[in-house]
């Protein structure tokens, strides 16, 4: 190239056949990924000349390079719930406007394959949530595992209520790990807090819970409370009026294995409470992930105050769930 073209290209920045020359070399370069010698060839400068002329087209704004994923918004969310809250694990399924429960469900089940193994004691509670979870789990060559479970059994259960339940929820995911699992022959909650305790003393319910409490991962659907006092579907069948009035003095807006919780993640006790037989939320603390697992708008209060229970230390939930619980202030 003759000094003269060089000097035409260069100084004529306004020209439109210079921006017409530009917009062709950055197309064949960033578009079509020819590299610098073939666009030099293509166009009939030298290299070096195509060199500046593609660092003049970034320049003037002809070429901007954007670096972003679909996944970036949701990882996001993550490192700032992991930061809020004080949690170690965060998983955030992407917004695909689709349905969550294939998503949260998907997104939680890799987050235990991740995090457990061959020999892994995995810890369920109960609820649709843990549901999608157990669905969504690949099937794995685990087998010294074992799935326990960490809450009794919804007595009296219909066939829907069957699928979220603990016992049907447990032997479900020890097929798909591969493993054992160790069950619960109990009802979540009994008649008396007297036969609460008994059944706390048998050995098989005592060694269940214990191993429940020293598991390697604990899985937790969160329960919302209505205006109300009531708890939802899980617990329904027990919640009587005078026990919503109890969670309502108490300030109670979320359940976690059965027990109530206000909004600064402080448990409502309740006459409930004493006839329940599942894990004492409070050992959740000492297991390494203890997972809650939700989503839903209704869901973010109830979200919020479980968190702050110092409880979990893990959450899988969707995209607009995280942004949600994110800006909630109580």
């Amino acid at each position: 190239m003759s000094h003269r073209e060089s000097a035409h290209v260069f100084t004529r920045d306004d020209d439109r056949d210079h921006l017409r020359l530009l917009l062709r070399i950055a197309r064949l370069y960033w578009i079509d990924g020819l590299d610098q010698k073939e666009v030099a060839a293509a166009v009939g400068y030298s290299r070096p000349t195509v060199s500046r002329l593609l660092a003049q087209a970034r320049a003037r704004g002809i070429v901007t390079v954007q670096v972003s994923h679909p996944v970036e918004s949701a990882l996001a969310c993550e490192t700032r719930l992991r930061s809020r809250f004080g949690l170690t694990e965060a998983a955030v399924a992407l917004d695909r406007g689709g349905g969550s429960a294939a998503a949260v469900g998907g997104i939680a089940a890799r987050l235990i394959v991740r995090r457990g193994g061959e020999r892994a004691v995995v810890a369920l509670s109960n609820g649709s949530s843990l549901s999608a979870l157990v669905s969504a789990m690949p099937p794995q060559r685990w087998p010294g595992s074992h799935v326990v479970q960490m809450i009794g059994a919804i007595a009296g259960a219909d066939t829907d209520a069957q699928l979220v339940d603990s016992p049907e929820l447990c032997r479900r995911l020890a097929d798909r790990l591969g493993g054992a699992h160790r069950p619960l022959p109990v009802p979540i909650v009994v008649s008396s807090a007297t036969m609460a305790r008994a059944m706390a003393r048998e050995e098989s319910v005592r060694t269940t819970l214990e191993l429940a409490g020293r598991a390697d991962i604990a899985a937790c659907g969160v329960g919302a409370v209505d205006a109300d006092g009531s708890s939802g579907r899980i617990l329904r069948a027990y919640a009587t009026p005078a026990v919503d009035a109890e969670v309502r003095r108490g300030g109670g807006i979320a359940h976690l294995a059965g027990h109530h919780f206000d909004a600064q993640g402080r448990h409502v006790p309740t006459s409930l409470c004493e006839r329940l037989i599942a894990l004492d939320p409070a050992r959740l603390a000492d297991v390494a992930v203890s997972l809650a697992v939700a989503w839903g708008r209704e869901k973010v209060a109830a979200l919020h105050a479980i968190l702050r229970t110092g409880y979990v230390n893990a959450l899988a939930t969707d995209e607009p769930t995280a942004r949600a619980l994110l800006d909630f202030r109580p």
